[in-house]
């Protein structure tokens, strides 16, 4: 048997022109998360990654709390994120200004989970986007390439869309509980499985035991 560890990049640009962008916070959250690890004495096989800039930066940043090297990342299309303004945008078509507001973010997520449900049940395209269907098969691809080392630990470093779907194919969840465990997942979370030849099993979701600290309660953060 083996583990598989799945890292929610930290704390991205959310509201600003570029998303893909790990903000201060979302470093020092990485950094720590690599610290933990290390002083655990979590030894890694293999690390996947996506293919944007904040998974790159979240790994080199947990990278350099955890002190040592890890094997080189491999960049995998399967666990790059949807784009959330696509998917938005194919349920409300008219201007959407940035969510700099409290009100304006909830506004944002309200039609986020809406534009995921359809898109979902293949009732939009996203413009750019696969079909859903072909965005879960990247995601299954993922956990399949993570199970050829089924005897070690996996590290991966996505994001909550991939997160989500991966976790949802494990459980065999429904669509709206898979939207649910992506609007849940904290920036630098981490998800365990175990893994065997055949399959992953879920052992804990969302934690983040590098935060669990009074005077880090101000690091938990969730875009």
């Amino acid at each position: 048997m083996g583990s598989l560890y799945l890292v929610r990049h930290g704390q991205a640009s959310f509201g600003a022109d570029d998303y893909d962008q790990l903000s201060p916070l979302g470093a020092v959250q990485c950094r720590l998360l690599g610290e933990h690890l290390a002083r655990h004495g979590l030894v890694f096989d293999r690390v996947l990654t996506g293919r944007l800039k904040r998974h790159r930066q979240s790994l080199q940043a947990l990278i350099e709390g955890y002190g040592q090297a890890l094997p080189p990342a491999e960049a995998l299309a399967g666990l790059d994120e949807y784009d959330s303004e696509a998917v938005v945008r194919a349920v409300h078509p008219g201007e959407l200004p940035r969510a700099r507001t409290p009100e304006l973010a909830r506004q944002h997520f309200r039609l986020l989970r809406e534009g995921l449900l359809a898109w979902m049940a293949g009732q939009t395209q996203p413009q750019g986007l696969p079909s859903h269907a072909e965005f879960r098969a990247g995601v299954a691809d993922a956990l399949a390439r993570a199970r050829e080392h089924h005897a070690g630990r996996v590290l991966v470093v996505s994001s909550g869309g991939p997160i989500s779907t991966a976790v949802g194919l494990v459980l065999q969840a429904p669509p709206a509980s898979v939207v649910e465990l992506n609007m849940r997942l904290r920036n630098s979370a981490l998800c365990e499985m175990v893994a065997s030849a055949s399959r992953h099993s879920l052992l804990s979701f969302n934690t983040l035991p590098h935060l669990d600290r009074p005077e880090l309660a101000d690091h938990i953060t969730y875009a």
